[in-house]
C-alpha cells in the first residue's frame, strides 16, 4: 500500500469564527476539512468548559485539515491575520495520506 507524506493542520478557535476561518482555507485551496465541537479545555485564561452557555456561537470548535506539504505555507499564511486577532492554537504535524490526490 503506497502512503504519501501530507501535514495535519488542527485548528481551535471561538466558534463564532469557524465560517471565516473556512472560508480561508477553502480560498487557499484546502479540499477538505472537519469541524469539531471542543467541550472544553484549559489556556492562558485557566480551565473553561461549554457547561452553562447559553448562546450557539459561545466556546471553541476545532477545524482539522489534511494537505499537501507543498501548501502548507500559503495555507497558514491565508489564516493568520484571522487567528492574530482572535483566540485561536494552530497545530502542525507530520502524517501520511492513503490517496494523495484527495489533499
Amino acid at each position: 500500500m503506497d502512503m504519501h507524506e501530507a501535514k495535519r493542520v488542527e485548528i481551535i478557535i471561538e466558534k463564532i469564527m469557524v465560517n471565516r476561518l473556512t472560508d480561508l482555507l477553502i480560498q487557499a485551496g484546502v479540499k477538505g476539512f472537519s469541524v469539531l465541537p471542543v467541550s472544553g479545555g484549559s489556556g492562558s485564561s485557566g480551565h473553561w468548559s461549554r457547561a452553562g452557555q447559553i448562546s450557539r456561537a459561545q466556546g471553541m470548535s476545532a477545524v482539522v485539515c489534511l494537505i499537501n506539504p507543498e501548501r502548507l505555507e500559503k495555507t497558514l499564511d491565508s489564516i493568520f491575520p484571522l487567528l492574530d486577532r482572535h483566540i485561536g492554537v494552530v497545530s502542525v504535524t507530520d502524517t501520511k495520506v492513503m490517496r494523495a490526490e484527495l489533499f
